[in-house]
């Protein structure tokens, strides 16, 4: 073997090998923050949609969706704020406005009737946008979406997440909870 023909054929193992280590370079741990999330109170967010009872007022007591912009429109008091709060913020806001002029001693509670959904692509049986349920795992989410494809990673998955505002991706194990509103992503193997 010459050295011409032995440099040729480094080039075109480094070729093939470049591709799948430059695979590996995306890899990130999930940040602190990431798992903090997970053991916060719920904050509510567009697509979530709440039960709201006030006491003994029942032209009040309804469901309604927070909107895009992260507002819901209750009658009387019009557009309030309830991105980012949560259950008990949101309460207190409402029974706030409704004292301005409006009830003497509201009593409102808040639960949620349907969280926002979830979102679940890669090697799964069927990608897609699934109901949320609280407790939710990855495992979970995924066996909602079909289970894992043959081509599947089992061990891991990347989860991408909104926290404090900010978009964040990180690799979890399959053990680890989901929440409303995550993007799971299952990678492919690669052996």
């Amino acid at each position: 073997m010459t050295f011409a023909t032995f440099n040729r054929g480094m080039l075109v193992a480094l070729a093939l090998i470049a591709p799948a280590v430059s695979g590996c370079s995306g890899y990130r741990p999930a940040p602190k923050a990431f798992h903090d999330a997970t053991i916060q109170p719920y904050r509510l967010d567009s697509g979530d949609r709440l039960r709201i009872t006030v006491f003994e007022q029942t032209g009040l007591s309804n469901s309604y969706s927070v909107d895009q912009a992260g507002y819901i429109a209750f009658p009387l008091i019009g557009a309030v704020p309830a991105r980012g709060r949560t259950i008990q913020e949101l309460e207190g806001a409402i029974a706030a406005k409704l004292r301005q002029g409006y009830l003497r001693d509201p009593d409102v509670s808040i639960e949620v009737d349907r969280y926002r959904s979830i979102y679940i692509m890669g090697e799964v049986g069927q990608a897609g946008q699934y109901s949320y349920v609280a407790g939710m795992t990855v495992q979970n989410a995924i066996a909602v979406a079909g289970g894992f494809s043959p081509r599947a990673n089992q061990g891991d998955v990347d989860i991408t997440r909104k926290i404090n505002g900010k978009i964040i991706t990180g690799r979890v194990s399959i053990s680890d909870p989901v929440l409303a509103g995550d993007t799971i992503y299952v990678r492919e193997r690669l052996f």
